[in-house]
């Protein structure tokens, strides 16, 4: 008899004013200094219950997501206790519930140590879910690279965010791959540490630079994964032809790219399809209504993919934490996933399917610029 598997929770919270909107519709048409203020006092809340996971093999889990409700730059301007003590109480919540492992969503697993103190305060186990995003961002990004025609051994890459947790562990996975790979961080003395620690075991040509133009200007393939909580990929700094896949929340590449830049793919790198024949993601406080997490039917972050995954295999353990991740664990989540049936999501950017017809016209809109993109 199969044993029963765990429960899960995870820990969102608003990226943006829409997202407010979007968590308690009852936010609409009230201002942005009125719904700040409101966050700073509003405590966690179990916002979401989910069922409806079930693996190929009958195993299923459900689970609760708990918001945590600050925006990121709050997230960044409140002290870190102040901070902490919000995350916790959000999981202390879901352990209330029945949750027996916690996933921390966004900017609650990038603050402070990346989820190490917070690990140490809470009930039970927590991991960030940067392995498997880390997973999903890599199969995105040469996924782009081969719908584009781009010759990825002939590549330079650039990894934005290189010193972060997601980042450090990008940079190993993307360079046996690629012909030269780019390093960028905001602080030029913990990046020139970090490439001089890594670059003799790099299998390809490497360098660093803090300025993210120049770096972009020299890619054809571009992965982001920092903590910006504003736009650090332009469209005048994009190559003809260029594949970025962004894992970061909130977005680092602006809008105006899907304006100006026809020629250019991007990618959401972090979406995986929830195995079972009727995923749920109910609000709990309007029972029979769907939460719109902004993704397709079906569809999750890879990061609160993860903390399924660990609850369906009853690993209620700390799985990724910290700023330095273990490569073997990625490669081992990704396995696990694979087993418990999840999938990659469809390419997406900018909230909006990139359809076959969609690449098409991009791989076109390149040759047109004078690209070498192949037929």
């Amino acid at each position: 008899m199969t044993q029963p598997t765990s429960k899960f929770c995870f820990v969102i919270h608003p990226l943006s004013l829409d997202d407010v909107v979007r968590y308690e519709p009852g936010a609409a048409g009230k201002g942005a200094p009125i719904i700040r203020k409101i966050l700073e006092w509003m405590p966690p809340w179990a916002a979401v219950h989910v069922t409806g996971v079930v693996t190929p093999d009958g195993r299923e889990t459900e689970g609760w997501f708990i918001g945590a409700p600050l925006l990121p730059e709050q997230m960044l301007e409140f002290s870190r206790d102040a901070v902490y003590d919000r995350i916790v109480r959000a999981i202390e919540i879901g352990a209330e519930l029945g949750a027996q492992i916690a996933g921390l969503g966004a900017f609650t697993g990038v603050v402070g140590d990346a989820g190490v103190t917070i690990a140490e305060r809470s009930p039970i186990p927590v991991t960030t879910g940067n392995a498997l995003t880390i997973a999903a961002g890599i199969q995105s990004l040469f996924r782009g690279a081969r719908e584009m025609g781009i010759d990825a051994s002939e590549a330079t890459a650039v990894v934005a965010g290189a010193t972060g947790s997601i980042g450090s562990a990008c940079v190993k996975l993307i360079a046996p791959r690629v012909k030269h790979v780019v390093l960028v961080a905001r602080n030029n003395t913990r990046l020139a540490k970090f490439h001089e620690s890594i670059a003799g075991e790099l299998p390809c040509g490497s360098s660093y630079t803090t300025d993210i133009s120049a770096a972009v200007r020299r890619a054809q393939l571009v992965l982001t994964a920092t903590s910006s909580t504003q736009d650090v990929i332009q469209p005048e700094d994009l190559q003809t032809g260029a594949v970025v896949c962004e894992l970061s929340l909130p977005h680092d590449v602006s809008r105006r790219v899907a304006l100006e830049r026809p020629d250019v793919l991007v990618t959401e790198g972090g979406n995986m399809l929830v195995p079972g024949p009727n995923p749920r993601f109910e609000r709990v406080r309007e029972p029979g209504t769907e939460f719109d997490l902004n993704l397709p039917p079906r569809t999750a972050l890879a990061c609160m993919s993860e903390t399924m995954v660990l609850a369906l295999e009853n690993r209620l353990e700390c799985y990724t934490l910290g700023r330095g991740i273990d490569i073997a664990k990625v490669v081992e989540i990704e396995a696990l996933a694979t087993r418990a049936g999840f999938t990659p999501a469809g390419m997406r950017a900018f909230d909006t399917a990139i359809t076959a017809e969609k690449i098409a016209a991009t791989r076109a809109a390149a040759r047109a610029r004078g690209a070498g993109v192949s037929a």
